[in-house]
């Protein structure tokens, strides 16, 4: 005996795969959109990505607010990462400071300092100035490694380039970063129409610069001089101080860094 079809609806239509499959996707869709879970905090990072909540002190302080972000991963940062890591706990210790007390000396939260100590984060420029000046020590102190002893070439293409949160202002070392040093060698590159401003550096601290390409305004305290290319200073450092650049084109500085004493 054969099955009897089922009567065709009015109008002769039949439902098509396609036609019964699209409720279906309609759902899934709306089950994805449903799934997908919403930011942990408003901030995304630079590659688009929602970052974790802002980490919020005792006192109420939000964190991210008393520190630049940390600058975006690049082969550059991620190499300094766990030398400033390293560093920073070794001069801490020896300092015996905790984390809250070296945080209110160097104005850098304590949630910021146990990241970087964990090799979780990577310091922008005025951020290493901070923390360099609150323990005493060179810059190059908190971002050496040790190297083999005799002569050494640093490629271009390995250097390790510091650079500001916004991006405007890089600083390459130009010598190997294996100790701290009394004298240190920088290249400083500064966008068109771009300030860098800097802290006061270690008492005795003098700062040696020359222009090499395009025009840098140095503010000394109340002290502002123009420098063209070629042009040099020399001025003391522990002072705040100011880099700008007037022009329309890049400006690039050699700068040779002298500390008062060896640390």
């Amino acid at each position: 005996m054969k099955p009897r079809r089922a009567p065709p609806k009015k109008g002769g239509a039949t439902a098509s795969p396609a036609a019964e499959t699209t409720p279906k996707s309609r759902t899934a869709n709306a089950d994805k959109k449903k799934a997908s879970p919403r930011p942990a905090s408003g901030k995304a990072d630079a590659r688009g990505r929602a970052g974790p909540p802002p980490h919020v002190d005792a006192d109420g302080d939000d964190d991210e607010i008393e520190i630049a972000e940390p600058i975006p991963e690049s082969a550059e940062a991620s190499d300094l990462t766990p030398f400033v890591g390293a560093n920073l706990k070794r001069f801490r210790n020896e300092r015996g400071l905790s984390l809250e007390k070296l945080a209110r000396a160097s104005g850098v939260s304590r949630a910021m300092l146990g990241q970087i100590e964990l090799g979780q984060s990577t310091p922008t420029i005025n951020v290493l100035w901070k923390i360099a000046r609150a323990l005493g020590v060179p810059f190059s102190a908190l971002i050496s490694q040790e190297s083999a002893p005799g002569t050494m070439v640093l490629p271009a293409a390995k250097a390790k380039v510091l650079r500001s949160h916004d991006g405007s202002f890089s600083s390459r070392a130009l010598f190997p970063m294996d100790r701290p040093r009394t004298v240190e060698f920088y290249e400083l590159r500064l966008a068109p129409l771009a300030v860098e401003h800097a802290d006061p550096h270690p008492p005795g601290t003098t700062e040696n610069l020359v222009v090499t390409a395009g025009s840098v305004e140095i503010t000394v305290g109340s002290d502002r001089r123009l420098l063209a290319s070629g042009d040099a200073i020399l001025f003391e450092a522990d002072v705040p101080h100011d880099y700008r650049n007037p022009g329309g084109a890049e400006a690039v500085m050699y700068l040779v860094m002298t500390y008062a004493q060896r640390i």
